[in-house]
């Protein structure tokens, strides 16, 4: 993660990618492997875009209709924060390496499919918002 510096090697360019130094670069080290392209810019982009994304659910979790509905979109917020830490804690090295995706960002089916479908349901909730 420290080898991209503040703008990273490139895109393509990072040795841990292409010298295989990652075991699942397509996995639980995504992130690793952006960090070493994009440098440090790219990592901050990228938190941002998961912060706004968060932000917005807490947001459609505070405007929600019912008390159900506010508690899905927060368990959606709080499943997303979890990967999102516990990938970019193994990817630095601050956790053991335990094989969780970084949310829709990773190559992982089930995953992604769990992460579309809650979005999903908080997007439900979201447009249910005004109705009645």
């Amino acid at each position: 993660v420290g080898s991209g510096m503040l703008w990273g090697k490139g895109f393509l360019q990072g040795t841990q990618n292409r010298l295989d130094f990652l075991p699942e670069k397509h996995t639980d080290f995504v992130f690793a492997v952006l960090a070493e392209e994009w440098g440090f810019v790219g990592t901050l982009v990228l938190l941002t875009l998961y912060g706004a994304l968060l932000a917005r659910l807490l947001v459609i979790a505070w405007k929600a209709r019912d008390r159900f509905g506010s508690f899905l979109a927060v368990g959606v917020v709080g499943m997303a924060f979890w990967q999102l830490l516990i990938n970019i804690g193994m990817n630095i090295g601050v956790l053991p390496v335990v094989g969780v995706p970084l949310p829709l960002l990773s190559y992982g089916g089930s995953s992604l499919l769990t992460m579309l479908v809650a979005l999903g349901l908080a997007l439900n909730v979201s447009t249910r918002r005004f109705l009645f």
